[in-house]
């Protein structure tokens, strides 16, 4: 074995905060889950692998793939009480393994480059929607309102001040949000917006529902065809099920560091990856009979959010304020999900480098900051510029989501599944005996040692382009 357990709790952390119960557990690891993929990536994903039958492949590989690395990220959190880098410290780990915990680190920087520039186009969005700048497209053409809601897209994204405006603001929200701590910032904000992005989502799936493309919507969505499970279906279910969920980044290991003694780790997991898909499934139902009610594409991509939404929303009775509903909700996601991305190296400054954590938050949301409006805006300084045929937002996206993720998942699953001691893992995952889960975690140990390394290696050869 390359490490031997500490089973004793370091006395500082009695110190550290945590969350205050199993609910604030669940509300702030599902803001971590929910995020923008939830609001287009999923709908664009199974509009364009078959619809129902992407969503049963997507709930199996959620099981075989997702759900081990989360229990995985979960035990090493709370196990030790520290940032993903100080974990493996703790755990007596060999120094390689510590690149968990870099990789991390690095890959919440990549992510928040790219991701707090979108978030920043969803809060303008939010405020042209109140402006009523959409008001208008109601009386226009189909092609002429196309043209108008592709032409508010294009000034919004390469604008030269705004969108650097709006991302600042949407970081610094962030910033707010996390100078407050874990229990009065993530566990208080988290616990109010999930129940209303909840409430907002199924307002506007009522209203989709009473669309006369409703039934051709519900169907796409929940008819399975298995002709339509494809080698490439099953490469698409495998990437969102790993991505979706906040894995291999460092947020479940942060958080996990934070859950209560008393918390069913394995209990968790699958309520937030089930309460995870159904935010996504839900999302599609909103949006899906919009999309055959008006005869548009279901796998339209970023477009869907930003294009066709506010155009399809303008042509219902009462559709601006569901448009500003809409966006507020995508704006809770991004915001939710983006706490949990710059806390990884906010804890890691705090903790490795002995920082106070407010320096650490505003060190942390300026590095995001400065890196995003010199790179990935296309009107910045460096936006022009490409590497590798890619500019610098595709890369950020590509080293994060292609590299730095599945790299980390595989070796999370290697450390826990292989290199861990059984019997630590049963203690902690039982709550120090407290809690009958043995069958569960024999299951989870089988799977993490056999299936989910080999999904994960399949995942990072199809996102680098080799299968």
């Amino acid at each position: 074995m390359f490490y031997i357990k500490d089973n004793k709790r370091n006395l500082t952390d009695e110190k550290r905060e945590t969350f205050s119960s199993g609910l604030a557990v669940f509300f702030a690891t599902l803001g971590s889950a929910v995020g923008l993929g939830n609001i287009w990536k999923f709908p664009t994903l199974v509009g364009m692998n078959g619809g129902g039958a992407f969503v049963l492949v997507y709930f199996i590989c959620i099981l075989l793939l997702g759900i081990p690395v989360m229990i995985s990220e979960f035990y090493i959190g709370r196990s030790t009480r520290s940032n993903p880098v100080g974990a493996f410290n703790k755990l007596k780990a060999k120094p390689f393994w510590k690149i968990i915990g870099y990789l991390g680190v690095s890959g919440a920087l990549f992510i928040m480059f790219f991701y707090s520039a979108v978030a920043g186009w969803v809060y303008s969005y939010i405020f042209k929607a109140i402006k009523g700048d959409f008001l208008n497209i109601s009386s226009l053409s189909i092609h002429q309102a196309g043209e108008t809601v592709s032409s508010i897209f294009e000034s919004t994204v390469g604008a030269s001040i705004s969108p650097i405006i709006w991302q600042a603001i949407a970081l610094a929200v962030v910033g707010i949000i996390l100078f407050a701590g874990v229990k009065n910032g993530i566990e208080k904000i988290t616990k109010t917006l999930m129940p209303l992005l909840f409430t907002l989502i199924i307002i506007i799936c009522i209203r989709s529902l009473t669309l006369e493309g409703a039934r051709d919507g519900l169907s796409f969505l929940f008819k399975v065809d298995f002709s339509k499970i494809t080698p490439s279906v099953l490469l698409s279910a495998l990437g969102l099920a790993f991505f979706k969920l906040s894995v291999g980044m460092g947020t479940m290991i942060t958080y996990g560091s934070y859950f209560t003694e008393n918390n069913n780790l394995i209990n968790t997991s699958f309520k937030v990856a089930f309460s995870d898909t159904l935010v996504s499934i839900l999302v599609g139902m909103a949006i899906f009979p919009v999309v055959f009610t008006f005869g548009l594409e279901p796998g339209a991509g970023p477009g869907l959010l930003f294009n066709t939404i506010p155009l399809v929303f303008s042509k219902i009775p009462f559709g601006n304020v569901l448009l500003i509903a809409f966006f507020l909700l995508t704006a809770f996601a991004a915001t939710m999900a983006m706490l949990s991305l710059v806390e990884v190296p906010v804890v890691f400054m705090a903790e490795e480098w002995d920082l106070d954590r407010k320096k650490s938050v505003i060190i942390t949301l300026l590095i995001m900051f400065i890196v995003g409006v010199l790179t990935v805006h296309p009107s910045s300084i460096f936006g022009h510029i490409t590497l590798f045929g890619k500019n610098f937002f595709d890369l950020f996206d590509f080293i994060s989501s292609n590299l730095i993720l599945p790299i980390g998942g595989f070796l999370i699953a290697i450390f826990v599944g292989h290199k861990t001691k059984k019997a630590d893992i049963i203690k902690e995952l039982s709550n120090n005996g407290e809690l009958d889960n043995s069958n569960k975690i024999n299951i989870y140990i089988t799977i993490l040692k056999y299936i989910t390394p080999l999904l994960l290696i399949i995942v990072f050869l199809n996102s680098i382009g080799i299968i």
